[in-house]
């Protein structure tokens, strides 16, 4: 049995067994996992395919998208279907006719009410990915000891393995040292976050509505989400101001944007290489100028 077939097979099960896929078509946009649009006689679908051994990245994605809709603040597209045929993993989840314009201020308003769902530790139930690089999520009481373990010092380690160098690991563990007085007197409540809230992961419906996809959820600073919208190329004015008026952002956020996309920069060393590790390089320099000056 192909892949296809198993699919349509896993979505008889809880779409009925009436249903019939059509031929797929590539869609483009991910650098992780191949991604298509499949047409069915109960509507189309979309589909994420990689190897087997990325079952459960596409498990914890699902149970990410879910957690995500359950609060009710954005539209996410409902997973319908995962599993593994032959050497390949796959997730579907319902399409979405998608589009560039929307309502920004709406996106803020609401990303804020996301954010006002919380949980009483950071983490999460279970560890996901951050793009394909593995995300640890244990609960943890204290913020500031789940970003230096779980966040900068994880990729830290990561980017030692990927031959980072002396310069970095050693201005990195001084950067570990210093969180405190970086993170003083922020006491952040655990909202429920996306987790890679970057331009490439939302979109609009065809009537103005804001829709998130592709996230890495777990329950951190929702600072962090902000954060990431500013990394690469920001989103619109009105998306901020509209944020800002649901719930202001407490003073130190310019410091602290940087130390959290710190943690997606050394991802994207650690995933691409290149230019990025002299990016990161950058932005410990400024962190630990901040500290010491």
């Amino acid at each position: 049995m192909d892949v296809w077939q198993t699919i349509e097979q896993a979505l008889g099960e809880c779409l009925g067994s009436g249903l019939r896929l059509c031929a797929p078509s590539g869609v483009g946009g991910g650098s992780i996992n191949r991604a298509y649009r499949v047409d069915s006689n109960q509507g189309p679908l979309f589909v994420k395919l990689n190897s087997a051994d990325s079952q459960e990245m596409f498990a914890a994605e699902a149970e990410g998208l879910e957690a995500l809709a359950a609060a009710g603040s954005l539209r996410i597209p409902r997973p319908l279907a995962r599993g593994v045929a032959g050497a390949q993993a796959f997730l579907v989840t319902e399409y979405l006719d998608l589009c560039a314009s929307g309502s920004a201020a709406a996106l803020g308003e609401r990303l804020a009410a996301l954010h006002r769902v919380s949980a009483a530790q950071f983490g999460w139930h279970r560890d996901n990915t951050i793009g394909s690089t593995p995300q640890p999520n244990p609960q943890c009481a204290d913020w500031l000891d789940f970003w230096r373990r779980h966040r900068l010092g994880f990729q830290l380690q990561l980017a030692a393995e990927h031959g980072a160098g002396r310069r970095l690991a050693e201005r990195g563990a001084r950067l570990l040292e210093a969180l405190p007085a970086l993170l003083q007197d922020h006491a952040p409540v655990a909202s429920l976050l996306h987790g890679d809230l970057w331009s490439g992961n939302y979109a609009y419906t065809r009537d103005g509505q804001p829709v998130l996809f592709d996230p890495a959820v777990y329950f951190g600073d929702r600072e962090t989400d902000l954060a990431m919208t500013e990394l690469f190329g920001g989103f619109s004015r009105e998306f901020y101001a509209a944020y800002a008026q649901a719930w202001p952002l407490p003073p130190g956020y310019a410091t602290r944007k940087k130390l959290y996309n710190l943690y997606h920069v050394l991802n994207h060393f650690n995933l691409f290489g290149g230019g990025y590790l002299s990016q990161a390089q950058g932005i410990v320099d400024s962190l630990l100028s901040e500290v010491s000056g």
